[in-house]
Protein backbone atom coordinates (compact mmCIF):
# COMPACT_ATOMS: atom_id res chain seq x y z
CA UNK A 1 0.00 0.00 0.00
CA UNK A 2 2.72 2.06 1.25
CA UNK A 3 4.74 1.75 -2.45
CA UNK A 4 0.92 2.69 -4.22
CA UNK A 5 0.63 5.68 -2.39
CA UNK A 6 4.62 6.42 -3.14
CA UNK A 7 3.73 6.18 -6.74
CA UNK A 8 0.76 8.15 -6.50
CA UNK A 9 2.25 10.80 -5.07
CA UNK A 10 4.87 10.84 -8.21
CA UNK A 11 2.43 11.26 -10.91
CA UNK A 12 0.63 14.15 -9.78
CA UNK A 13 -2.67 12.79 -8.41
CA UNK A 14 -3.77 13.13 -4.72
CA UNK A 15 -5.92 10.46 -2.87
CA UNK A 16 -9.17 12.46 -1.18
CA UNK A 17 -8.74 12.87 2.35
CA UNK A 18 -10.45 10.35 4.19
CA UNK A 19 -13.23 11.72 6.74
CA UNK A 20 -12.33 13.60 9.95
CA UNK A 21 -15.21 12.44 12.17
CA UNK A 22 -15.03 15.64 14.05
CA UNK A 23 -15.60 17.72 10.78
CA UNK A 24 -18.02 15.79 9.63
CA UNK A 25 -19.95 15.71 13.30
CA UNK A 26 -19.42 19.36 13.25
CA UNK A 27 -20.76 20.13 10.27
CA UNK A 28 -24.25 18.16 10.76
CA UNK A 29 -24.14 20.23 14.31
CA UNK A 30 -23.39 23.47 12.32
CA UNK A 31 -26.42 23.21 9.92
CA UNK A 32 -28.72 22.10 12.55
CA UNK A 33 -27.56 25.32 14.49
CA UNK A 34 -28.65 27.39 11.04
CA UNK A 35 -32.29 26.42 11.73
CA UNK A 36 -32.11 27.73 15.37
CA UNK A 37 -35.27 29.53 16.02
CA UNK A 38 -37.35 27.69 13.90
CA UNK A 39 -40.09 25.33 14.16
CA UNK A 40 -41.29 22.48 11.29
CA UNK A 41 -44.18 20.00 10.98
CA UNK A 42 -43.33 16.76 10.56
CA UNK A 43 -45.59 13.22 9.88
CA UNK A 44 -44.22 9.56 10.94
CA UNK A 45 -43.09 7.86 7.93
CA UNK A 46 -42.05 4.42 9.95
CA UNK A 47 -43.90 2.80 12.29
CA UNK A 48 -46.36 0.35 13.88
CA UNK A 49 -49.07 0.22 16.44
CA UNK A 50 -47.54 1.49 19.24
CA UNK A 51 -46.85 4.77 17.39
CA UNK A 52 -50.56 5.40 16.86
CA UNK A 53 -50.59 8.21 19.23
CA UNK A 54 -47.88 9.84 17.14
CA UNK A 55 -49.74 9.23 13.70
CA UNK A 56 -52.95 10.98 14.93
CA UNK A 57 -51.40 14.10 16.91
CA UNK A 58 -49.44 17.45 14.83
CA UNK A 59 -45.73 16.98 15.44
CA UNK A 60 -43.46 20.09 15.92
CA UNK A 61 -40.22 20.32 16.25
CA UNK A 62 -38.63 23.54 17.48
CA UNK A 63 -35.14 24.92 17.46
CA UNK A 64 -34.90 26.68 20.31
CA UNK A 65 -32.16 26.58 22.35
CA UNK A 66 -28.57 26.93 20.70
CA UNK A 67 -25.00 27.67 21.82
CA UNK A 68 -21.65 26.74 20.21
CA UNK A 69 -21.96 23.60 22.25
CA UNK A 70 -25.54 22.55 22.93
CA UNK A 71 -28.98 22.44 20.47
CA UNK A 72 -32.27 21.62 22.28
CA UNK A 73 -34.95 20.59 20.03
CA UNK A 74 -38.29 20.18 21.60
CA UNK A 75 -40.93 17.75 19.41
CA UNK A 76 -44.19 18.25 19.96
CA UNK A 77 -46.89 15.56 19.98
CA UNK A 78 -50.12 17.54 20.17
CA UNK A 79 -50.31 19.00 23.36
CA UNK A 80 -48.25 17.24 24.99
CA UNK A 81 -45.17 19.08 24.95
CA UNK A 82 -42.99 16.76 27.39
CA UNK A 83 -40.40 15.77 24.96
CA UNK A 84 -36.76 17.40 24.05
CA UNK A 85 -33.79 16.13 22.26
CA UNK A 86 -30.77 17.43 23.32
CA UNK A 87 -27.82 17.37 21.18
CA UNK A 88 -24.38 17.83 22.44
CA UNK A 89 -21.16 18.46 20.98
CA UNK A 90 -17.98 16.38 23.13
CA UNK A 91 -14.40 15.65 22.28
CA UNK A 92 -15.38 12.25 20.52
CA UNK A 93 -18.50 13.22 18.48
CA UNK A 94 -22.07 14.12 19.56
CA UNK A 95 -24.36 13.56 22.11
CA UNK A 96 -27.99 12.71 22.00
CA UNK A 97 -29.96 12.59 25.22
CA UNK A 98 -34.14 12.69 25.49
CA UNK A 99 -35.01 15.23 28.05
CA UNK A 100 -38.48 13.82 29.32
CA UNK A 101 -40.43 16.56 31.70
CA UNK A 102 -44.27 16.40 32.86
CA UNK A 103 -46.96 18.94 32.80
CA UNK A 104 -45.57 20.82 36.21
CA UNK A 105 -42.05 20.46 34.91
CA UNK A 106 -40.29 17.73 36.85
CA UNK A 107 -38.32 15.56 35.35
CA UNK A 108 -39.58 11.97 34.45
CA UNK A 109 -38.24 9.03 35.63
CA UNK A 110 -37.29 8.14 32.26
CA UNK A 111 -34.79 10.89 30.97
CA UNK A 112 -32.33 11.62 29.88
CA UNK A 113 -31.49 8.49 28.03
CA UNK A 114 -29.80 8.42 24.43
CA UNK A 115 -26.55 7.76 23.47
CA UNK A 116 -23.25 8.66 21.35
CA UNK A 117 -21.56 8.54 18.52
CA UNK A 118 -19.85 5.32 17.68
CA UNK A 119 -18.52 5.88 14.31
CA UNK A 120 -17.92 9.20 11.68
CA UNK A 121 -21.92 9.44 10.25
CA UNK A 122 -21.57 11.60 7.52
CA UNK A 123 -22.54 15.99 7.74
CA UNK A 124 -26.10 14.72 6.66
CA UNK A 125 -26.23 11.42 8.96
CA UNK A 126 -25.63 10.44 12.68
CA UNK A 127 -26.58 7.44 14.40
CA UNK A 128 -26.50 6.90 18.66
CA UNK A 129 -26.33 3.43 19.91
CA UNK A 130 -27.77 3.76 23.28
CA UNK A 131 -25.42 4.04 26.37
CA UNK A 132 -24.93 2.63 29.73
CA UNK A 133 -26.97 5.05 31.15
CA UNK A 134 -29.92 4.86 29.05
CA UNK A 135 -29.52 0.56 29.44
CA UNK A 136 -29.83 1.19 32.93
CA UNK A 137 -32.28 3.29 33.39
CA UNK A 138 -34.74 1.32 30.63
CA UNK A 139 -33.56 -2.03 32.60
CA UNK A 140 -34.93 -0.16 36.14
CA UNK A 141 -37.93 0.80 34.75
CA UNK A 142 -39.33 -2.17 32.79
CA UNK A 143 -38.55 -1.06 29.16
CA UNK A 144 -36.14 -4.42 28.60
CA UNK A 145 -36.83 -3.85 25.42
CA UNK A 146 -35.17 -0.79 24.44
CA UNK A 147 -31.77 -1.47 25.68
CA UNK A 148 -30.69 -2.01 22.07
CA UNK A 149 -32.20 1.46 20.98
CA UNK A 150 -30.22 2.85 18.12
CA UNK A 151 -31.41 6.84 17.37
CA UNK A 152 -30.53 8.25 14.07
CA UNK A 153 -30.50 11.91 12.75
CA UNK A 154 -31.01 12.58 9.02
CA UNK A 155 -30.82 16.53 8.31
CA UNK A 156 -30.56 17.25 4.73
CA UNK A 157 -31.84 20.51 2.90
CA UNK A 158 -35.22 20.49 2.48
CA UNK A 159 -36.11 17.34 5.48
CA UNK A 160 -34.96 16.48 8.54
CA UNK A 161 -35.84 13.02 10.11
CA UNK A 162 -35.54 11.39 13.94
CA UNK A 163 -35.54 7.90 14.03
CA UNK A 164 -35.45 4.87 16.15
CA UNK A 165 -34.38 1.32 15.51
CA UNK A 166 -34.22 -1.71 17.45
CA UNK A 167 -35.26 -5.43 16.95
CA UNK A 168 -38.71 -5.51 15.77
CA UNK A 169 -39.18 -1.76 15.84
CA UNK A 170 -38.17 1.02 13.37
CA UNK A 171 -39.73 4.61 14.11
CA UNK A 172 -39.18 7.43 11.80
CA UNK A 173 -40.52 10.98 11.49
CA UNK A 174 -39.46 13.17 9.26
CA UNK A 175 -39.98 17.36 9.02
CA UNK A 176 -39.95 19.41 6.01
CA UNK A 177 -37.66 21.91 6.34
CA UNK A 178 -39.26 24.11 3.15
CA UNK A 179 -42.08 25.18 5.15
CA UNK A 180 -41.22 26.80 8.72
CA UNK A 181 -44.28 27.06 10.84
CA UNK A 182 -45.80 29.49 14.00
CA UNK A 183 -43.11 28.36 17.25
CA UNK A 184 -45.15 26.05 19.85
CA UNK A 185 -45.56 26.80 23.40
CA UNK A 186 -42.37 26.32 25.79
CA UNK A 187 -41.40 22.65 26.29
CA UNK A 188 -43.11 21.56 29.52
CA UNK A 189 -40.55 22.69 32.20
CA UNK A 190 -39.42 25.69 30.60
CA UNK A 191 -42.22 28.14 30.75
Amino acid sequence: MKTRLYTLALCGLSLPALADPANVQNQFFDNLSALCGQAFEGRVTAGNEADSNFSSQRLVMHIRECNDMQLKIPFHVGEDRSRTWVITRTDTGLLLKHDHRHQDGSEDKVSMYGGHTAAAGTANEQSFPVDEFSIDNFKQNGLGQSVTNVWHLYLYPASFSYRLTRENRDFRVDFDLSKPVALPPAPWGDE
